[in-house]
C-alpha cells in the first residue's frame, strides 16, 4: 500500500487545478465558500460546464464517453473541485443511476438516457426512501403493476433531495410480494412530468426546501423503462451504492471547511484561545485520519486488490466530522451565530447583520448538518453493519 501520489498523479492534479481555476464561475465559488444558497441554475451551470469538457461523468469509462480515470484520479478531481469552491456534482444522474444503466441497461437505454446525463441537461432524482422504509429499505411498499406494455405506479417516496427540480426519477418499486422482501423489488425510470406525480416540499430546520415527498397516483410508465430484469432491482441498487463508497465520506469538503473554520476563528478572535484551538486540532486529526482511510480504499482499488468493505465506517466518520466543524463554527462566532436571518443567505443581502456577514449562514448550515448522521442509513444502523461485515461480530 502506497499512500503517496506519483509524479504522474501530481501532474494530473496540476492540470485539474488549472482548468477549474479558469472555468469555475467566480460568483458560484463565492457562494460555495461562504455557504450561501445555490440556485438550480448555479448547480446546473457548473454541471453544463463540466459536461462540455466531458467531466460531468468523471467516473465513467471511455466506452460510455467518460475520461476513463482510475480511482485515484477521480479522488484528485473531487478534491481539487471541492477546494476551489465548486458545487458538489448532484450525484443522482452521473454518479448513481448512470452506472446502473451502463451495467444493466439495454443498448437502447444507453443511447436514450446517458447523453442527457453526461451533458448536465437532464436533472435526475432518487426515489428510494419511503415513510417507514428508510434504513430498512427492503420493506418499501410503492407498487408497480404490469399491465401490457406499461407499469402502473402507486405509492410514496420521501426525503427526495432536490426532487422539485427533477426531470426524471429512478425508483425502487415492489413488483412482487413473494419470497423475501428483497426478491420482489424492481428498478425503474420515471419521467417526472408524467400525470399522477405530485411533489410536495418538506421544509427543513434551516428553512430550506431541499427535500420532498413524491406521490405516485396511477402513474403510467412504459415497460421499456424497466432496468434489467423484473424483481432484480435489489441487486442493481447494491451496485449503485458501491459507487458511493468514498464519496459519502465527503473528506474533500471537510478539508475545505476546516480552513474556513480557521479563518473564522481568527476573524472572531478565538483562534488564540488554546482550548478552542485544541478542538480545531482534534478535528484536523480526525479529517487526516479519514483521508488516510479513503486513500487506503483507493490504493486497493487502483492495485486491483479486494477493496476494503468499509463504506459504513466512512459514512459514520464523515458525517460526524461534518457536524463537528459546523458546531465549532457556531462556537467561534458565539452569540452572533444565533440570530438566523433566512434572507441573509442570499448573495447581495443588504440588510443588517448581527456581527460580521460571514457568520450569517452559520446557524442554517449547523441545522442542516443535523441530517448527516441519519441519511444514507442512520449511523446506528451503520455501526451494526460495520460490526458484522468488518469485525465479524
Amino acid at each position: 500500500m502506497d499512500l503517496n501520489f506519483t509524479a504522474e498523479e501530481l501532474a494530473f492534479r496540476s492540470e485539474i487545478r488549472q482548468w477549474v481555476a479558469e472555468n469555475l464561475p467566480k460568483d458560484i465559488s463565492h457562494k460555495v465558500l461562504n455557504s450561501l444558497r445555490l440556485s438550480r441554475e448555479d448547480m446546473q451551470r457548473w454541471a453544463r460546464i463540466l459536461g462540455a469538457k466531458g467531466w460531468l461523468g468523471y467516473g465513467w469509462p471511455r466506452q460510455f464517453g467518460g475520461p476513463g480515470w482510475n480511482a485515484v484520479q477521480k479522488h484528485i478531481f473531487e478534491e481539487e473541485c471541492a477546494l476551489a469552491g465548486s458545487p458538489r456534482i448532484v450525484p443522482f444522474g452521473p454518479v448513481m443511476v448512470a452506472p446502473v444503466i451502463m451495467a444493466f441497461g439495454t443498448p437502447e437505454q444507453h443511447k436514450r438516457f446517458l447523453p442527457g446525463i453526461a451533458s448536465g441537461e437532464v436533472w435526475w432524482s432518487q426515489g428510494y426512501s419511503e415513510p417507514g422504509s428508510g434504513s430498512d429499505l427492503a420493506s418499501l411498499k410503492t407498487r408497480a403493476e404490469r399491465k401490457g406494455d406499461k407499469y402502473i405506479l402507486n405509492g410514496q417516496k420521501t426525503w427526495t433531495t432536490l426532487g422539485q427540480y427533477g426531470d426524471w426519477i429512478f425508483c425502487l418499486v415492489r413488483t412482487s410480494t413473494e419470497g423475501k422482501p428483497q426478491t420482489g423489488i424492481s428498478f425503474i425510470l420515471v419521467d417526472m412530468k408524467s400525470p399522477g406525480i405530485t411533489v410536495r416540499p418538506i421544509i427543513t430546520m434551516d428553512g430550506e426546501h431541499e427535500v420532498n415527498e413524491v406521490f405516485f397516483d396511477n402513474v403510467e410508465v412504459p415497460a421499456e423503462n424497466l432496468i434489467g430484469e423484473e424483481n432484480k432491482g435489489w441487486t442493481y441498487a447494491k451496485h449503485l451504492l458501491a459507487h458511493e463508497r468514498t464519496n459519502i465520506a465527503d473528506v474533500n469538503r471537510a478539508k475545505r471547511e476546516l480552513e474556513r473554520l480557521k479563518r473564522l476563528a481568527k476573524a472572531e478572535g478565538v483562534y488564540d484561545d488554546l482550548r478552542f484551538r485544541d478542538q480545531i486540532a482534534l478535528l484536523e486529526v480526525d479529517i487526516v485520519a479519514l483521508e488516510m482511510l479513503v486513500l487506503r480504499v483507493l490504493s486497493a482499488e487502483k492495485s486491483g486488490k479486494q477493496s476494503l468493505d468499509i463504506a459504513g465506517l466512512l459514512k459514520i466518520r464523515g458525517s460526524e466530522i461534518q457536524q463537528r466543524y459546523t458546531e465549532l463554527m457556531m462556537l467561534a462566532a458565539g452569540p452572533f451565530a444565533q440570530p438566523f436571518v433566512h434572507e441573509a443567505m442570499e448573495a447581495g443581502w443588504q440588510g443588517e447583520f448581527a456581527g460580521a456577514a460571514a457568520v450569517a449562514p452559520l446557524a442554517g448550515t449547523y441545522f442542516n448538518m443535523r441530517k448527516t448522521t441519519i441519511y444514507g442509513g442512520s449511523n446506528e444502523v451503520q455501526r451494526n453493519i460495520v460490526s458484522q461485515t468488518v469485525l465479524g461480530a
